[in-house]
């Protein structure tokens, strides 16, 4: 973490915004998943990593009930609210009053409430924050929005929250509060990855492993090419595909699409057609199964310390997400074409799709040409030039 962006900057930023001291300093990250697309809502598998870049809140406790919101990335003052008055409001974020990216933290605030931790004047509080996490890149910026607030509000008013119940609680706030019908994967990484592993997480029963991920020890790199087409989850298409799966599933009569057999398959999809689902809600369904499998076909290829082999796996991800999900686009599928050209061991897209991120699992010798041919493929193609960077399994959230 930079001096430009450390908890020195933020507690004078605190400082000049609330005229006081803060309580302290806590720190969230964003993630990148390395497989497991639009399966934890489907009570699947998922296997993200965190990033090295932070969302940074410095807070300070409220004895008055009112919650004041100050970013350091965002133009304007802070934004004042009560506690009290918090609720959710048809069509998210709040209504206009609230603003778009203070929904998040004043979601988890409702959440907290909602769930009996926060009573009486308790929950007031001045937070200011600021943020690394590429936003719109499918990084998950919200999240580290969301896990930041509550670690801090859980450390200053000694809720004593997992990790996990955390994650909870942050989706709650997004799916209930923003109104966006998240999975519970992005929070459960930004609360509980850890420093140089991948995160296999059962979104069912939330058990986790944490699975050693050192690249850098095997002479590879992991990629991160931000496309910089922003996507918005919450304008439908997110909505519609967890839809589909839920009405596969009831139509199957399972509790989620976790518990159709990938041995199955093809009797499944062909019960689904006879039972009257379209096209697009089957392929839908061959994602889920075939990419719960694939989590398995990683963890496995990594249990054996078979890095390398991963790639063509992360390759078919991307196959199945571009086809049978329908989540891609133009840029996120030139990024796979081009690095794998390139020499690429595997690349797919990751995030919720519609724009955003891919990763791209390179040899260290072949990092500079890999990125240099996307680039170049890119500005051929007459798009704005990509950010590219390397993915580092990084600490989930954590007090300064």
């Amino acid at each position: 973490m930079t001096d430009e962006h450390g908890p020195g900057r933020v507690t004078a930023e605190f400082r000049e915004v609330y005229g006081t001291e803060p309580g302290g300093v806590w720190a969230a990250p964003g993630r990148v998943n390395l497989i497991g697309e639009h399966t934890d809502y489907n009570d699947g598998f998922v296997m993200p990593l965190a990033l090295p870049h932070t969302c940074l809140a410095a807070a300070s406790p409220r004895t008055d009930g009112v919650l004041r919101l100050h970013s350091g990335d965002v133009p304007g003052g802070a934004v004042e609210l009560r506690v009290e008055e918090l609720s959710p409001v048809a069509g998210g974020a709040g209504g206009g009053d609230r603003g778009g990216w203070a929904a998040y933290p004043a979601g988890v605030v409702w959440a907290l409430r909602e769930a009996g931790l926060l009573t009486g004047g308790a929950g007031g509080a001045d937070l200011h924050f600021e943020s690394t996490v590429p936003t719109g890149a499918g990084l998950s910026s919200s999240a580290a929005l969301e896990v930041v607030t509550a670690t801090a509000l859980n450390d200053l008013y000694g809720l004593g929250l997992t990790p996990p119940r955390i994650a909870q609680l942050c989706q709650r706030a997004e799916n209930a509060f923003v109104g966006v019908p998240c999975g519970i994967m992005d929070q459960m990484a930004s609360a509980c990855c850890t420093e140089g592993h991948a995160l296999f997480l059962d979104a069912r029963d939330l058990t986790q492993r944490q699975v050693p991920f050192d690249l850098a020890a095997e002479g590879l790199r992991l990629l991160v090419v931000d496309t910089r087409v922003k996507h918005e989850l919450g304008d439908g298409a997110y909505a519609s595909r967890r839809a589909a799966c839920e009405a596969a599933a009831r139509a199957l009569g399972v509790r989620a699409l976790r518990d159709v057999p990938f041995e199955g398959l093809d009797a499944t999809l062909a019960e689904l057609e006879r039972l009257g689902c379209d096209a697009a809600t089957r392929r839908r369904v061959r994602h889920v199964v075939t990419e719960d499998r694939r989590v398995e076909e990683v963890i496995q290829r990594l249990d054996a310390g078979d890095t390398r082999s991963i790639g063509p796996v992360l390759t078919a991800g991307h196959a199945s997400c571009r086809d049978d999900f329908e989540i891609s686009c133009a840029e996120l599928d030139l990024v796979v074409e081009t690095a794998n050209a390139a020499g690429a061991l595997g690349t797919r897209m990751t995030g919720g799709g519609f724009g955003g991120s891919a990763i791209v699992l390179v040899e260290e010798a072949d990092a500079d040409a890999v990125s240099k041919a996307v680039t170049e493929a890119f500005g051929a193609a007459g798009h704005r030039a990509p950010r590219i960077f390397p993915a580092v399994p990084s600490a989930g959230a954590r007090r300064l």
